[in-house]
């Protein structure tokens, strides 16, 4: 990889972690050159105003999200362990991996409401990809028979999603996982009995 290129991938994994934390208000362009060591030239090297490395730095989280779903799912067959395997996936996102500070979609989302429509866009677009995921997981599931014919797709990935994110939140916001507990034991417990066939 091209020394340019190590350097923006650097730039980006750096903010990623840091608009995360503090969001795109809380973020100085002084912050950003702390967490990467650059000078603002160097930064604006890469990228053409704070709010593309913001929209950059998101998609680049989104990116390494988007791979670690995949591995959360990889060696499951069974299309309820597949879900059930995704629960640790958004389980380690309250505990700070790959990004400190809780999940970057539901942060970005909160952050930047009206006053950061980009931003908030490609939160949409992003949280509507994992439903589409989930939905996809549960619709194949059916068709199957690995999942009962009488669980509504949408339905199960709107509270699945909700739970999740929600757990999420209440973790960082407590500063303990017993929500997230509470939320990992029933929604597979729920899986097992209520939506597996």
């Amino acid at each position: 990889m091209p020394k340019g290129d190590q350097t923006k991938e650097m730039i980006l994994q750096q903010a990623a972690q840091l608009f995360n934390r503090r969001g795109f208000f809380g973020s100085a362009m002084s912050d950003i050159m702390d967490v990467t060591g650059l000078e603002k030239g160097g930064i604006y090297n890469h990228f053409t105003s704070k709010e593309d490395l913001a929209l950059q730095a998101f998609d680049y989280a989104v990116g390494v999200l988007r791979e670690e779903i995949k591995l959360a799912v990889a060696d499951k067959k069974h299309s309820v362990d597949r879900l059930i395997g995704l629960i640790g996936f958004y389980q380690r996102q309250s505990e700070g991996y790959p990004f400190a500070g809780g999940c970057p979609v539901m942060n970005t989302a909160i952050d930047a409401d009206d006053s950061q429509p980009a931003l908030r866009d490609r939160a949409r677009v992003a949280l509507e990809e994992w439903n589409t995921f989930i939905r996809r997981i549960i619709q194949r599931g059916k068709e199957k028979g690995e999942i009962r014919a009488n669980v509504d797709a949408e339905t199960l990935s709107n509270v699945y999603l909700s739970m999740m994110e929600g757990a999420i939140m209440q973790t960082r916001l407590n500063g303990n996982s017993r929500t997230m507990n509470r939320v990992v034991e029933y929604l597979t417990d729920y899986l097992n009995t209520q939506v597996r066939a």
